[in-house]
C-alpha cells in the first residue's frame, strides 16, 4: 500500500481509530521504531509531521530546526506508516478558532525539570497534541521514553479528560540509541563528529549513577561525569518514575534524568536505574 499524505483537517474524516505517532519530522530510527511498534500491535499507523512553533521560546532553534520532508516521507513509508499528516499553521491554529491548552497536570509544573528550564514548553506541547488528537482521533498514541517528562505529561493530560479523545491509550516505547550509546535525537544533527565523545557524557553519567545505591550519591556522580565532559548542566537528578518528584534513599526502581548543553546544543536523556 502506498503512503497517503494529507494536509487538511477534512482529509482525516475517515481515518479515525489508527495508531498515531506525532513528530516534528527530521526522522531517525527512534521515530521509525514507534511506527514499527504500531504495526506490530496490529494497527494501521498515521504519523504527523509538524514543527510546532508554540513549544519554542524566542532564541530557541525553531527556524533552524531541520525539515527534510521528502526524506521523512520516504522513511515513514518504509517503516510501515500508511498515512502522514503534514498540516501547516493555518490548519493547526486557524485564525477563526480559539485553540486552547488543556489544564496542565502536576507532572508538567511541579518537578522543576523541563518545566523549570523551558517554562513555555509543556503549554505548547499540550496545546498542539490536544489539537492533533482532536483532528486524528486515534485509538493509540505511540511515543518514545526519551522525552520522559513529556510522556508522563501527555499520559496525565489524556487521563484527565478521557471522553474527549475516546479513551486513547498513550503507549511509551524504549529509547533507541546509536551504536555508541547516544540517544537518538533530531538535534544530534547539530553535533560535529568531534562532539560525539562529549555528548556521550550523558550516557556515561547515567551509568555512573546506576552503580551506587542512594540518590544523593547518584546525583553527585552524574554531575561529576558531566563536568568532566565539559557539559553545562540544567539538571542531573534521580526522581520517582511516576511523579518525577525527588526521592531519598535507595535509587532502585527510580529514574535518572539529565539535561545538559554541549555548547549551543541542548541534550536530554534518561533511564531507569
Amino acid at each position: 500500500m502506498s503512503l497517503h499524505v494529507v494536509n487538511q483537517a477534512s482529509d482525516l474524516a475517515d481515518l479515525a481509530g489508527m495508531a498515531f505517532v506525532p513528530t516534528m519530522g527530521a526522522l531517525h530510527d527512534g521515530h521509525l521504531s514507534l511506527v514499527r511498534a504500531g504495526v506490530e500491535m496490529g494497527h494501521p499507523v498515521i504519523m504527523s509531521i509538524y514543527v510546532n512553533p508554540t513549544q519554542f521560546a524566542p532564541g530557541e532553534d525553531f527556524d533552524a530546526y531541520p525539515r527534510p520532508i521528502d526524506d521523512d516521507l520516504a522513511k515513514a513509508e518504509a517503516a510501515g506508516a500508511q498515512v502522514v499528516f503534514v498540516p501547516d499553521n493555518s490548519v493547526m491554529y486557524p485564525a477563526d478558532e480559539d485553540i486552547a491548552c488543556p489544564p496542565l497536570p502536576s507532572v508538567a509544573t511541579e518537578p522543576r525539570l523541563e518545566d523549570a528550564h523551558r517554562p513555555h514548553f509543556f503549554t505548547g506541547v499540550c496545546k498542539v497534541v490536544a489539537r492533533l488528537l482532536d483532528l486524528v482521533r486515534p485509538s493509540h498514541m505511540i511515543m518514545g521514553r526519551k522525552d520522559y517528562q513529556q510522556l508522563l505529561v501527555l499520559q496525565s493530560m489524556v487521563a484527565a479528560d478521557p471522553g474527549r479523545w475516546n479513551n486513547v491509550e498513550v503507549v511509551g516505547c524504549e529509547t533507541i540509541r546509536e551504536p555508541d550509546g547516544l540517544a537518538m535525537s533530531s538535534r544530534n544533527a547539530y553535533l560535529a563528529e568531534s562532539d560525539r565523545d562529549r555528548a556521550l557524557g550523558l550516557t556515561r553519567a547515567m551509568q555512573a549513577a546506576s552503580e551506587v545505591a542512594d540518590a544523593a550519591t547518584a546525583e553527585h556522580r552524574m554531575r561529576t561525569v558531566l563536568k568532566e565532559h565539559d557539559l553545562r548542566v540544567d539538571y542531573a537528578v534521580v526522581r520517582d518514575s511516576h511523579t518525577l518528584m525527588p526521592v531519598t534513599g535507595s535509587i532502585h526502581g527510580h529514574r535518572a534524568l539529565i539535561a545538559a548543553h554541549l555548547d549551543a546544543v541542548r541534550l536530554i536523556d534518561n533511564q531507569s536505574i
